[in-house]
């Protein structure tokens, strides 16, 4: 059984533990340097790790070592930078003999694939708006079986098993509430929005059936799940005859859910119903970060520093 996870590393503590790895390879220091830059991880999260003196009778084994497999190693525990760090001594891949159980080092959504996947069709089918309810239902009836493990991320929010499923589940849920308050808004329209907004990344981003990413697609790199959201509504929504102002509508919706340029959106949100989606979206990511940081945090301690949330410790408050 494993004894220490990724959540509860603590600093100035030697550990020798299994971990799976979420991305390695050989890099040179500021020194000339050769050492071994590896971020490793199991279901409570992940940890930067580093090898810095390499034996030359080393390199082979290092270098054959990728995503998803999980090795063992015997690393002392520190701090840089405000961030928990693994320095490694010694490293070994694991074999037959250890007996490990997967669902240990595999993050996974809180909730069973099966069950999240029902929630958000059940939504798209009772959409009264018969245009959104065949479009809705047919992409997701399309893409189950990769909706089943995707993640929402190669790194960060919702970078986990099922995490693409969480993330709409979660907005979903939120959104459909908002309707309630503000009533003006078209709740079919922020329902396919918060469906379709990130369907592409499970073509923008490479998985495994573990949902552990390596990166990106070839064409997710060149044009990323924005661009190719809106070609797949261009092509699904002309198979369905549908009508070109809505069909243009939610392509605006895809089009302007970052918001800013700098993260990917040329066009700022142009009606109420692509505003609201914009901030389910961020709310929901900035909400998984903020209680994925605080997991395994004492009561009245400071998280470690979160680079997607600006660097920021957070404080979990006294019980």
């Amino acid at each position: 059984m494993k004894q220490y996870y990724a959540a509860d590393l603590r600093n100035q503590t030697e550990v020798t533990e299994f971990f799976m790895v979420k991305s390695a390879g050989i890099k040179v220091g500021a020194n000339k340097k050769q050492y071994f830059d590896v971020l490793l991880g199991d279901k409570t999260g992940e940890v930067n790790s580093k090898k810095w003196d390499i034996a030359e009778s080393e390199i082979e084994m290092l270098t054959q070592m990728k995503e998803g497999d999980i090795i063992k190693v015997r690393a002392q525990v520190t701090d840089w930078q405000g961030q928990t760090q693994l320095r490694i001594g010694r490293i070994r891949m694991c074999n037959a003999d250890d007996k490990l159980d997967i669902s240990d080092f595999i993050k996974a959504a809180p909730e069973k694939s099966g069950d999240m996947y029902d929630f958000i069709y059940q939504v798209a089918d009772e959409m009264k708006d018969q245009d959104l309810r065949k479009l809705c239902t047919k992409v997701l009836g399309d893409n189950k079986t990769k909706l089943m493990y995707y993640p929402a991320a190669s790194k960060n929010h919702h970078a986990e098993y099922g995490g693409l499923l969480y993330h709409i589940k979660r907005m979903l849920m939120t959104g459909l509430r908002v309707c309630q308050v503000y009533t003006f808004l078209n709740q079919d329209m922020v329902a396919a929005g918060v469906i379709l907004h990130d369907i592409e990344k499970l073509n923008e981003i490479e998985s495994n059936e573990y949902g552990i990413s390596p990166g990106y697609s070839f064409e997710g790199q060149l044009l990323g799940h924005i661009v190719q959201g809106i070609k797949l509504l261009d092509k699904v929504t002309e198979e369905l005859g549908f009508p070109r102002e809505k069909a243009l509508m939610l392509e605006h919706m895809i089009l302007s859910h970052h918001y800013e340029p700098e993260f990917g959106s040329p066009k700022k949100p142009l009606f109420p119903e692509a505003e609201v989606l914009h901030y389910l979206d961020i709310l929901d990511a900035r909400m998984f970060d903020m209680e994925n940081a605080l997991e395994g945090i004492a009561p009245g301690e400071f998280s470690d520093r979160v680079w997607t949330l600006d660097n920021r410790r957070l404080y979990k408050p006294m019980d």
